[in-house]
């Protein structure tokens, strides 16, 4: 088998393949050129999307180039595969602001440097903006039929759930397909990757490509991930894991794999690492607290480089072990006057977005799960004012994980 799908399988990021044989041939014989399609429909990628990352970073490790599609033209149609309903369309202006900002991210984990396997970035928009509608549907349409469209998962299911499907989400897989199609003709691209919900719109790529122009391409998926506890990956208790630091903190990010469960460990290190083989069964028998140290280290170097890993490390010790602060410690500012006129710990809670719902900090401070400076906060009454504010700042922890600075300005 050809080194890259060995170890695309070593690692379980393989889930189907149009053609496993043919292609694995392929990648023996020659270096490619494969996609992966990211829509713009935030401003940031959450964790969600860290697969597919790792995906382009493994193609460029075996010499292969990754191109990078931007869905600035079918953001504004949606995608419907796992979604129970039709997606809140976007301006143009929000579109163009998160594409770019996604490129920005995307570059943090891509080699830029060998002209060879340097990612290209394309907009789909490019070419789907001056689409001739009657042209397009006689020369693409009628490579489709509704009896195979109607029998992929992102169609059926909402179908039989009697959940509506709009006639523009319908025509997504159509735009996916012709995607794939420009990028085969312009840059010779001969692979899309996606996850496992893509594989009936690559499918159609592949089919509308050996139809149009009878070259050979082909597809590949990964599998959907879940946490052990069956949480979608990329979503929490406290919100999306998010990889702009804009939107999640680097010890924030530190914190999300430094505290997941047990079960995800050498999962989560073979998916989201560049550990080797080797390196990962060696810490196997190791302390499983000290595994998850290395994931957190390492996950949160390849985003925000080694230094923030390391202080997120070393604030995370401190703020646990040696009951103080760490630089990297999320941090919240309010103004003197705002702890006037009867300012409440459930205001201060609140303010910090530690928490939102009032029922439930109630529920934490009788449960003994709110701290002010490690000190334990029985009183939901109780009257925040500047006498706490030791050095003008205050520890504020809900629970054992959930921590964070409260600054006098």
């Amino acid at each position: 088998m050809n080194k890259f799908l060995k170890e695309f399988k070593d690692r379980g990021f393989f889930y189907q393949c149009t053609d496993g044989n043919q292609l694995s041939s392929l990648l023996d014989k020659k270096k490619i050129k494969a996609y992966i399609g990211f829509d713009c429909t935030a401003e940031s990628l959450h964790v969600g999307s860290l697969l597919q990352i790792m995906c382009l970073r493994m193609l460029q490790k075996y010499g292969h180039q990754p191109i990078v599609l931007l869905g600035g033209g079918t953001t504004r149609i949606g995608d419907p595969s796992g979604k129970d309903k039709t997606r809140k369309i976007l301006s143009e202006k929000e579109i163009e602001k998160n594409s770019k900002n996604i490129k920005k991210i995307l570059k943090k984990f891509l080699d830029r440097t060998d002209k060879n396997t340097k990612p290209i970035f394309v907009n789909n928009f490019e070419w789907l903006k001056n689409l001739n509608y009657i042209s397009f549907l006689r020369d693409i349409g009628k490579h489709f039929t509704i009896n195979k469209m109607l029998t992929f998962e992102s169609v059926k299911n909402r179908l039989e759930r009697e959940q509506s499907l709009s006639y523009m989400e319908f025509n997504y897989m159509i735009l996916q397909a012709y995607d794939f199609l420009e990028l085969n003709k312009i840059q010779k691209c001969l692979l899309q990757i996606g996850g496992s919900d893509q594989w009936g719109n690559i499918v159609n790529g592949v089919d509308l490509i050996k139809r149009f122009s009878g070259n050979q391409a082909y597809g590949l998926t990964t599998p959907l991930i879940t946490l052990a506890s069956g949480a979608k990956m990329g979503k929490t208790e406290t919100g999306a894991i998010w990889l702009d630091e804009k939107y999640l903190s680097p010890y924030d990010y530190w914190q999300f794999w430094r505290n997941i469960d047990d079960r995800d460990v050498f999962k989560f290190l073979n998916f989201f690492t560049d550990l080797s083989a080797e390196k990962i069964d060696k810490i196997k028998d190791e302390d499983i607290n000290h595994q998850k140290i290395i994931l957190a280290n390492e996950t949160t170097s390849m985003l925000h480089g080694k230094s923030a890993a390391k202080k997120s490390e070393e604030t995370a010790k401190k703020t646990f072990s040696e009951n103080s602060l760490g630089s990297a410690l999320p941090s919240i500012s309010i103004r003197k006057e705002q702890i006037q006129n009867n300012f409440t710990i459930i205001d201060l809670i609140i303010m910090s977005k530690l928490e939102i719902s009032k029922s439930e900090i109630r529920r934490l401070i009788k449960g003994n799960g709110v701290k002010i400076n490690n000190k334990t906060i029985n009183d939901e009454k109780l009257i925040i004012n500047q006498k706490l504010f030791k050095e003008n700042f205050i520890k504020l922890s809900l629970g054992k994980k959930r921590h964070i600075k409260v600054e006098i300005i």
